[in-house]
């Protein structure tokens, strides 16, 4: 189950929630506010040996050779 990372428009409280579903009704837990949205959630990894490049290092990504760039 995915966890995800919400404000509430109505009071400003942050708050993470384990939902089975993307469309799950997700309200505030601080107000009971419904007016609640999504934040990007970023994430960060640590690695103790070389990390392999996603998409085999044929570019694909912005300044990797796929986007066409430059």
């Amino acid at each position: 189950m995915p966890m995800y990372e919400y404000r509430c428009a109505g009071c400003g409280q942050e708050f993470e929630r384990y939902l089975p579903t993307v469309g799950a009704a997700v309200t505030c837990p601080a107000c009971a506010g419904s007016d609640v949205r999504r934040k990007l959630s970023l994430f960060a990894m640590k690695s103790d040996g070389p990390v392999a490049s996603v998409g085999g290092g044929m570019g694909g990504g912005c300044c990797g050779g796929g986007c066409s760039c430059h």
